[in-house]
């Protein structure tokens, strides 16, 4: 009786990352950047999700402002992906609505690359540089800045619950709450005193 043994050639890990700053998404492979390409990012008042997310579904030819590909994330509060562009000459620059753009010529070559379930880190201001910093939250809010305050409010014991940067009437509860604590007017919304109160801000 003859038996064969198979080896398997080394799985190749790819992760995506992204520099907000320097406006850049590399593919790495097994922890080394294997490509590299510009990319655009969200506005001032409509930011990029800054985060550990994955690839959670892909798609051809969404047409428009898409271009030719689309690799959705699965950010809790909505819907973000990297995908390609009809306005080749913004990138570089803060234009999309939170999105990551890319030239259609590189967003196929990405697609090609990646899997579902591929992990995407987003680097950069989470709590923003001009406008958007430290702006008011009520129920209805949604992003990085909620996500920053649902997760101190948690480590206090004050908010049971997801820490998904939606602000829903758990966090608003939450935050009433934090308000009686320190003895100030209670509105449920979080200003420049909640975070200060918070220890967000110095």
């Amino acid at each position: 009786m003859l038996f064969f043994t198979y080896t398997l050639a080394e799985e190749k890990e790819l992760t995506i990352k992204i520099n907000m700053w320097s406006k850049e998404l590399y593919v790495l492979e097994n922890g080394k950047v294997i490509k590299q390409f510009p990319i655009s990012i969200g506005t001032e008042l409509s930011p990029t999700p800054v985060g550990e997310y994955k690839v959670m579904e892909k798609a051809k030819s969404w047409g428009g402002g898409f271009g030719s590909r689309w690799l959705g994330l699965n950010v809790p509060w909505g819907i973000y992906g990297i995908h390609g562009t009809n306005k080749p000459h913004l990138i570089g620059e803060d234009v999309s609505s939170g999105c990551i753009r890319m030239h259609n010529k590189d967003v196929e070559q990405l697609y090609e690359m990646i899997s579902i379930d591929t992990p995407v880190l987003i680097d950069g201001p989470i709590t923003g540089t001009g406008e958007g910093e430290f702006k008011n939250l009520s129920v209805g809010s949604k992003g990085n800045l909620v996500q920053l305050v649902q997760g101190r409010l948690k480590a206090m014991g004050l908010y049971d619950g997801d820490i998904n940067g939606i602000y829903g009437i758990k966090t608003e509860y939450a935050i009433r709450e934090f308000q009686k604590l320190n003895q100030v007017s209670v509105n449920g919304v979080v200003s420049f005193r909640e975070y200060l109160l918070l220890g967000l801000i110095e």
